[in-house]
């Protein structure tokens, strides 16, 4: 039966219904089932792979991917310890992480340049990662990021943060955290290629009820909020009235600064944010 002009835009309707609503799967990384999503979209100008913040899974971008996957190829995950991927046999340090997502993503078959997203934890862990390979990165969004030197040497924090810690957290969770200031220590020894386009959202709630909470965990001295306000100087900086899972608040800044990257280099592309 020949195709109508009729049948072929249901067919691409259908194909996109069940592209938006892949499930992810268990894949073998080193012996170890990993929780994988990818979406892949042949020809595309990008490969978008999103990392998730402490004790955040991959479902935390579900109003973010099916857009994204519109106009990218997209992979998403589960560290080792999180969802149904398995528990980490390696050490939870971010040079660890970064190597494990790179070895996924090759056994992915998906091949840089990568737009690199990443939440909280998982932006630094994209920072580490366009630090060690900046000719395989094509830009970075960093969402309501860690930065180096924001959180304090585990040893420092309080004792009941320390008790929390340990009642409230799996061991890969746990781990992750004690490696925080190490891993942004390590981060800055590394160079930066300011060539790299980089979108900053940062999470600034306008609401008077609005409460920080960091546990006791955080330095908030000057000498580190200047230098994490002056890192990447020629990133595209947002301020945005949301929440820390801004992706899920208010996804559509954070498709926008996806877009922003992935046309970086198109000088004909209508800019999709209203940077600072």
């Amino acid at each position: 039966m020949p195709l109508t002009r009729f049948t072929l835009p249901m067919l691409a309707l259908a194909l996109a219904s069940a592209h938006a609503h892949a499930e992810p799967e268990l894949q073998d990384l080193a012996g170890h089932k990993i929780e994988v999503l990818k979406l892949a979209k042949p020809g595309a100008p990008a490969t978008v792979v999103f990392e998730n913040g402490s004790r955040n899974t991959l479902d935390k971008w579900n109003k973010v991917i099916p857009e994204v996957a519109k106009e990218a190829t997209v992979f998403a995950y589960n560290r080792p310890g999180y969802g149904k991927s398995d528990k980490p046999s390696t050490p939870r340090d971010g040079k660890t992480v970064v190597e494990e997502l790179r070895q996924l993503l090759r056994e992915q078959g998906l091949r840089p340049p990568y737009t690199l997203v990443g939440h909280s934890l998982g932006g630094l862990y994209m920072q580490m990662y366009a630090r060690a390979y900046p000719q395989e990165v094509q830009g970075v969004v960093l969402v309501d990021s860690l930065y180096p030197g924001i959180i304090k040497k585990p040893q420092d924090f309080p004792l009941m943060t320390r008790m929390a810690k340990y009642v409230f957290l799996n061991s890969a969770m746990e781990a992750e955290i004690d490696q925080i200031n190490s891993t942004g220590q390590a981060m800055l020894a590394m160079p930066w290629n300011d060539d790299i386009p980089v979108v900053r959202l940062f999470n600034v709630p306008k609401s008077a009820s609005a409460v920080a909470v960091d546990l006791g965990t955080v330095n908030d001295d000057d000498q580190t909020r200047t230098m994490v306000r002056n890192m990447y100087p020629k990133a595209c900086k947002v301020i945005v009235d949301s929440d820390h899972q801004m992706q899920q608040a208010n996804p559509e800044v954070v498709v926008n600064a996806i877009r922003e990257v992935i046309g970086a280099r198109d000088g004909k592309r209508q800019p999709a944010l209203h940077c600072s």
